[in-house]
């Protein structure tokens, strides 16, 4: 299992991707999954994957193999995002096609999603989810985000929190908030995590991180989110509906 987020913001994009594909009692294996293809001042490419690790490394590969004959249309000459997702998705569609039917003899899950986002010189940045089948859909203001493989856990603060007009400060807070909360939740999910921020037009990548166990900046995200947490619920108020159960309980203790 995998988790990866991107943001969309006026400011900025931010991605981030755990690095475990399998967890067990005795086995975990690590793997990134998140790819970078940058030109300074020309183009600014960022993907991730969840799925198949297979899959999505031989469409990744292929992706990459095929930026280096440019005699046919590739992801350093297209001219928009969406051209880099149409790559993308063509090349998804190839590898499952020669690979999945002998994955499927073995019941094997051949099953693969990405998150490709960037920007590129004349167009504004841009965001693009692309499905296993190699269709897509492209983040708008009203969904400013995208998130694949295990999702469930880190949705809710995002969606409380992260608008077009978030700051990338603390858009990166939020992003690793939605992670510490996943991996509370699931052991699939879990360390090291690779975050990139790229400020909007500066066709360069502005910031990498690679987020280890020994970080000290995100344990203290962890433990800090989990006391204000835990303090917020003691907080809040009792239902005045249950007060009658309260003191019967009580009363019933005192007897």
């Amino acid at each position: 299992m995998t988790y990866c987020v991107a943001l969309k913001l006026n400011a900025g994009l931010v991605f981030a991707s755990d690095s475990r594909t399998n967890a067990g009692v005795d086995q975990i294996a690590c793997f990134k999954k998140m790819r970078t293809f940058v030109n300074p001042d020309d183009r600014v490419i960022v993907i991730m994957s969840s799925g198949n690790l297979s899959i999505t490394q031989n469409a990744i590969n292929l992706l990459e193999q095929r930026g280096r004959h440019f005699d046919q249309r590739n992801i350093w000459d297209v001219d928009s995002m969406f051209e880099v997702a149409q790559l993308l998705g063509e090349a998804l569609r190839e590898v499952r096609q020669h690979d999945g039917v002998f994955l499927a003899q073995n019941n094997v899950d051949a099953s693969a999603n990405f998150i490709v986002g960037g920007q590129l010189r004349g167009e504004a940045m841009r965001l693009f989810l692309v499905y296993a089948e190699g269709n897509f859909i492209e983040a708008g203001e009203e969904t400013p985000y995208f998130q694949i493989g295990e999702t469930k856990y880190g949705k809710p603060i995002i969606d409380r929190v992260i608008n077009s007009d978030t700051p990338l400060s603390d858009a990166v807070k939020c992003v690793l908030v939605s992670f510490d909360s996943t991996m509370r939740s699931n052991l699939s999910v879990g360390l090291p995590i690779d975050l990139v921020c790229y400020n909007r037009s500066s066709l360069k990548l502005d910031f990498q991180r690679h987020i280890t166990q020994d970080d000290a900046y995100f344990s203290q995200i962890s433990r800090r989110w989990s006391e204000g947490l835990k303090g917020v619920f003691a907080s809040l108020p009792n239902p005045e509906w249950l007060r009658d159960i309260d003191m019967s309980h009580r009363f019933s203790a005192d007897s």
